[in-house]
């Protein structure tokens, strides 16, 4: 027996027309989605004060009213976190939906993981979010009653995958390597087009001229799974699109779930045709005896202005607006002021473009006033009176409150878990009852079977971008930024090619390379059977993506800024 489990969204504002598409192009047995991030979850906080009765992802709602027919006529059954920080109010609005389309639908919802109501007693403080990340269990019980439309709240990604393969093939706590398999398939397709070439390093070799279609996985009942699309739509599913989604994002080896641990460095891909790869032998480890809560807060009002410096002197010019802009606001500090200057210009400019660099300014404060009015006319005031050239590339705007995220873990056992089926009964999910620590598998070095990599004078080397080599994606993760790099499949000695990487990308070479990262910490994971490493730098993004003044506050381009970094590669693994 397979089951064949649709993505349809990766984040919250994905393709709209993607739940249609999934559902019209080829044959499911469920179609997922996620919704959820740590931004996300600030987002829908923001809309539950404002209106009780929303927090949940409004999107989801749009795309259901246009399949709901649909839905029902194929037999597909629904489940996605969509629910938010409000599941039981998104399936009340799923039921209006369904008795004004008069479409027979049974719809359920999880909850339990709003932890807010007892933040407090917790410790986590004056909190706008608070949500405990649940397991995959809950979910199996909403199918196993007769659920069509399963709502959540905070569940792992991988989990609404994970939940229907329970269903299906009755697996219990104890089957580890099962459930562990399926949280690697949902891994991959849970961001929706990035596992079908989105966000792709190697994307100049696949079909971009159409859309690119969404992902699924067909999962066997001992936990393998084929990762594949529909037939005619755009990108492609190869080992390297995998690759991408299972070396970002995960902090290391062991990829810790409440229900299991996935034992990342065993699994092994394999590219059984076109479009289908193959993920097997993924071994489970019990999962850990707590979980993660993502905790969001407002951190107050903040404001920036971006100056554009034209030509020569660009030092001395941004140094002299800088000193009038800092006197300005001593009147009224903010709480945090920070300047970044950007040298984009190049010598001798044919353009006007390549001619001028950009000076950030951002600021914080606890209260409005000093990121308000203070910090515009500050600018404003010294546009006649300052560097020449003197421009903006937005007028000054009003300052705007921001979220700090930071994580939380508590015991799975202070968690609810619990289902509200179509008929209002209610199910209580018990924890798992065997859990182990998470195994400490840090390695801030290469593992031994990659510190002998001959780097001598003997080798011919060229000086080439990483990207000559390497791919990379990346992504956020809290404040800390994630990057996997890895040897693309095709390549003609990719064991020794992995085996240069992995000794070249220490920490310290990292932080050489990322000069953003020089004073972070910095970790390094080896996955010799996905021929890549993950990089974790703490703390890059601060206190989380809504607080971030980084030109990337996501990190999502960090991997392509590695990659264009010159190093000295043995001209032997240059393919």
């Amino acid at each position: 027996m397979t089951i064949r489990v649709g993505n349809c969204s990766g984040y919250y504002g994905d393709r709209l027309s993607a739940m249609r598409e999934m559902l019209e192009d080829g044959e499911l047995d469920y179609l997922t989605g996620d919704y959820l991030a740590e931004l996300t979850m600030l987002i829908l906080g923001r809309d539950l004060m404002k209106d009780p009765s929303l927090g949940y992802a409004k999107t989801f709602v749009r795309q259901v009213s246009d399949s709901l027919a649909l839905i029902k006529e194929k037999g597909v059954r629904v489940v996605a976190n969509a629910g938010g920080l409000n599941p039981a109010a998104l399936a009340d609005k799923l039921r209006e939906l369904a008795a004004e389309q008069g479409v027979e639908i049974a719809i359920a919802h999880v909850e339990g993981d709003d932890l807010r109501p007892r933040s407090e007693e917790l410790g986590f403080g004056g909190v706008l979010t608070a949500n405990a990340y649940l397991g995959a269990f809950g979910i199996a019980a909403a199918l196993e009653a007769g659920a069509d439309v399963v709502v959540t709240g905070r569940v792992t990604d991988a989990s609404v995958v994970v939940g229907p393969a329970i269903h299906a093939f009755g697996w219990g706590r104890d089957d580890l390597d099962q459930l562990a398999g399926a949280v690697v398939a949902g891994h991959v397709i849970e961001c929706g087009t990035q596992a079908t070439g989105g966000n792709f390093s190697g994307f100049a070799s696949l079909d971009v001229t159409r859309p690119l279609g969404f992902p699924l996985a067909e999962i066997d009942a001992d936990g393998s799974s084929v990762i594949t699309k529909h037939e005619g739509t755009g990108g492609a599913v190869t080992v390297d699109t995998v690759t991408a989604q299972l070396v970002y994002e995960v902090s290391g080896p062991a990829y810790a779930n409440p229900d299991v641990v996935a034992m990342l460095d065993t699994v092994h891909l394999a590219q059984e045709a076109d479009d289908r790869v193959r993920i097997s032998g993924v071994k489970g480890a019990p999962p850990p005896p707590t979980t993660k809560v993502c905790l969001n807060a407002l951190g107050g009002f903040r404001n920036s202005v971006e100056l554009v410096l034209t030509g020569l002197d660009i030092p001395a010019k941004a140094a002299w607006v800088r000193a009038q802009v800092d006197a300005a606001l001593q009147a009224t500090p903010p709480d945090e002021v920070v300047w970044h200057l950007d040298r984009t210009d190049v010598f001798d400019p044919a353009t006007q473009a390549q001619a001028t660099s950009y000076l950030h300014c951002h600021v914080k404060s606890a209260s409005p006033e000093p990121v308000g009015r203070t910090f515009s006319d500050a600018f404003v005031q010294v546009a006649l009176a300052s560097y020449p050239g003197f421009t903006l590339t937005a007028p000054p705007s009003k300052g705007t409150p921001f979220g700090v995220y930071r994580a939380a873990y508590v015991p799975q056992t202070d968690v609810p878990h619990v289902v509200v089926h179509p008929d209002g009964r209610r199910e209580d999910v018990a924890p798992p009852i065997t859990t182990a620590p998470l195994p400490d598998l840090r390695r801030d070095r290469p593992s031994s079977d990659t510190e002998t990599v001959d780097h001598g004078a003997d080798r011919a080397v060229r000086a080439v971008p990483l990207g000559e080599l390497a791919y990379a994606r990346s992504g956020d993760k809290g404040g800390d930024a994630n990057v996997g790099v890895w040897i693309p499949a095709h390549h003609p000695r990719r064991a020794d090619a992995f085996a240069w990487l992995a000794s070249e990308l220490t920490p310290e070479r990292v932080q050489e390379l990322l000069s953003e990262s020089a004073d972070l910490d910095v970790e390094v994971h080896a996955f010799p059977e996905l021929a890549g490493v993950n990089i974790v730098i703490h703390g890059l993004l601060g206190e989380g993506v809504a607080s971030s003044t980084r030109l990337d506050p996501q990190a999502k381009a960090v991997g392509e800024w590695l990659r264009a970094r010159v190093v000295t590669i043995p001209e032997e693994l240059i393919a």
